[in-house]
């Protein structure tokens, strides 16, 4: 293929991609499976490999990238982002209501829109390419998130205008948001880090989207709605249902349950039915937003100093509910740490039934002085997570007892220990029987070794039947060994073993996230994967290896260390490798690595390699490309017209090659 074939197929591959993104993302109606986008995608990667000076800015290809931020620029709306007027009752929203009337007379239409419980953003789109994206902030001046914003494949990097309606900049307004399922996930793996929850879905939004490295950003599932309009030249609306209606036309993310009501009490009743069904949707709500549908209406209403006239949030009435709590007891997770949790009274609150909260840790029982007996109100932080909000000591009684961490293990009885700067108690025992099934149960997850059928339930079952100690042992397992257990049949035994028998192929990434190392999380996994290429060089690596690499710091690093020193480490991926599971990655080169542990950066026009090429090169002599300069950058390889990467490396005394003594440093290998 030329590179006028190339060129065609470039800019036909990138339309069918921002078609099935747009289907997928944006009107959740996939064409194709994950798959066959994925060979899309890993198509044009190839072509604009071959032809770097054909990328653009708007290409699928570019979403994720650029280098980690030192701070957040600071980006000048050009329209004030203002806050809304809260209402907290029916009669509130009458009082709105009677406002607007007053002003313009009886004739009004409202839409009535979800207020979505996420971080307010403001994108600027000029000739339909996202230019800037940026945060509330003050309402005046927010942060610079645009390389962030860009890993969001719900938000388009380029809007597809119908004809006659081109506006030469548009600056909307929306919100980022990250969905129930996605918040879940996220705490999980912050557990198996070791790192502190997010409390609500809308901090871990916030917390994503101002990750100074947008590969982070990149690998949580935030989503968006857009709602609102700051600024635009070059086109007008009458109404702000127009405007929602050319949004979805455009290619944006427009809620799907947003109504224009005449009746004042239609909308009324629609904001309180939501009260009640907000619990069925994906993702969280705190409330319903009321505007006034005509945009001339809206000018003659104005803004008070601080909100505008024409447009009213109702916040939903947080539910709390008062119980007691029966007992404090200690559950143990599969990296040891000990977790008290509040066994509750049951009581029902925001749509399900609460009969446990998480206290986390010995400070946190201390600092709210819980008691066991004591009369607690309780919540849900983000609607999702039952909380202890405070105890109402007024009803203590007498018999409330104070809970005190305990020194055995409640699983194997081992000592309990809490490490100096740690909030948590770990059990010391190495064949605790609560770390091991925990510790079953992730190996064979979906985004570890993805062992289809082996759940909780199945585990379990194994676990008490003796057929398995550890994950190892999952690879002994044969159809006639399940066949007997509780609830398994023939057909459910044979769907087993085949998972297990495909699970063996999976990625080294997926296998080094499945063994459980602390602190070493998904994304974690794939860098060590990609650095190292196979369990045996990552178990042979020292702290001073580990630690080159940019994105692994010093508690990963001491962590993986230790992890792989373990005599216990050793018999377990040994027993996994007889088993024939997979051990390395696809592309680890074979025989010598001469670059092994050493780092390069590229930048600039290179004239007799692409990129893609030097990268290559370097790789199969065990060296890593990364795409920032720090002080554990080894070489930063500059060619024409270097950018900041080169100024980085000189202030940061980096060695820096040309393309001659790149060449001369690969041939003297």
């Amino acid at each position: 293929m030329n590179r006028e074939q190339a060129k065609a197929r470039i800019k036909q591959l990138r339309e069918i991609i921002n078609h099935h993104n747009k289907q997928y993302y944006v009107y959740d109606d996939p064409e194709i499976s994950d798959a066959d986008y994925d060979k899309l995608i890993r198509e044009l990667e190839r072509l604009e490999g071959i032809y770097p000076e054909l990328i653009t800015p708007d290409s699928p290809t570019q979403r994720v990238g650029g280098e980690p931020l030192s701070a957040f620029k600071q980006v000048v709306h050009k329209e004030q982002m203002i806050s809304l007027a809260d209402a907290f009752s029916e009669g509130e929203l009458r009082d709105f209501h009677r406002r607007v009337t007053e002003t313009v007379g009886n004739d009004v239409e409202y839409v009535v829109e979800l207020k979505i419980d996420g971080l307010a953003i403001s994108l600027t789109y000029e000739e339909g390419y996202l230019t800037t994206a940026a945060t509330r902030g003050d309402g005046r001046v927010g942060e610079d998130v645009t390389q962030n914003i860009r890993t969001i494949r719900s938000i388009p990097l380029k809007l597809d205008f119908p004809e006659g309606q081109n506006p030469h900049i548009i600056e909307v307004r929306g919100e980022v948001y990250l969905p129930k399922a996605g918040f879940k996930k996220l705490n999980e793996e912050r557990e198996d880090m070791e790192l502190p929850p997010f409390a609500n879905p809308r901090n871990a939004a916030a917390g994503s989207l101002r990750q100074l490295d947008p590969k982070v950003t990149a690998s949580r599932p935030l989503s968006s709605f857009i709602y609102a309009i700051g600024y635009s030249e070059g086109i007008e609306f009458k109404t702000h249902f127009e405007l929602l209606n050319f949004y979805k036309q455009v290619g944006l993310r427009v809620n799907p349950h947003i109504v224009l009501l005449k009746n004042f009490s239609d909308v009324i009743d629609y904001c309180m039915s939501w009260r009640e069904k907000r619990d069925l949707l994906p993702y969280e709500i705190d409330g319903m937003v009321i505007k006034v549908n005509s945009i001339s209406q809206q000018q003659k209403l104005g803004y008070t100093a601080k909100s505008p006239r024409w447009a009213i949030a109702y916040k939903f009435p947080a539910e709390q509910k008062s119980t007691v709590i029966e007992d404090i007891i200690v559950r143990v997770g599969r990296t040891g740490v000990l977790t008290p949790t509040a066994v509750l009274t049951p009581v029902r609150i925001a749509g399900s039934t609460v009969s446990r909260a998480t206290l986390h840790n010995e400070d946190y029982i201390k600092q709210k002085d819980i008691r066991i007996n004591d009369v607690v109100i309780v919540q849900k932080a983000g609607d999702i997570i039952p909380e202890v909000v405070e105890v109402v000591k007024e009803r203590r009684t007498g018999r409330e007892r104070v809970f005190k961490m305990p020194q055995n293990c409640p699983e194997c009885g081992s000592e309990t220990i809490r490490l100096p700067g740690e909030a948590g108690y770990r059990c010391t025992g190495v064949s605790c029987p609560a770390q091991i099934r925990r510790s079953i149960i992730h190996f064979a997850s979906r985004d570890a070794m993805d062992i289809r059928g082996l759940g909780p339930a199945v585990v379990s079952l194994l676990l008490d039947s003796g057929l398995i100690k550890d994950s190892a042992d999952i690879y002994t397992l044969k159809k006639q060994d399940i066949i007997p257990l509780e609830r398994m049949g023939e057909k459910s035994a044979e769907n087993l073993i085949n998972a297990i028998e495909k699970s063996k192929k999976q990625p080294l990434n997926k296998l080094l996230f499945a063994l459980g190392i602390p602190f070493i999380g998904s994304k974690a996994a794939d860098i060590l994967a990609s650095a190292f290429g196979s369990i045996e060089n990552i178990s042979k690596a020292s702290y001073d290896d580990l630690i080159k690499i940019p994105e692994i710091g010093d508690k990963m690093a001491e962590s993986v260390v230790t992890f792989f020193k373990q005599r216990q480490t050793k018999d377990l991926l040994g027993r996994l490798k007889d088993a024939g599971v997979n051990m390395k990655s696809a592309d680890v080169p074979e025989g010598p690595a001469p670059l092994k542990n050493t780092t390069f950066v590229l930048t600039g026009t290179l004239e007799d390699y692409t990129r893609q090429e030097a990268t290559k090169i370097i790789e199969s002599l065990g060296g890593r490309v990364t795409g920032s300069v720090s002080k554990k950058t080894d070489y930063v390889l500059a060619g024409k017209e270097p950018g900041s990467k080169y100024d980085k490396a000189i202030k940061l005394g980096v060695r820096i090659i040309d393309e001659k003594q790149f060449k001369e440093l690969i041939t003297q290998i």
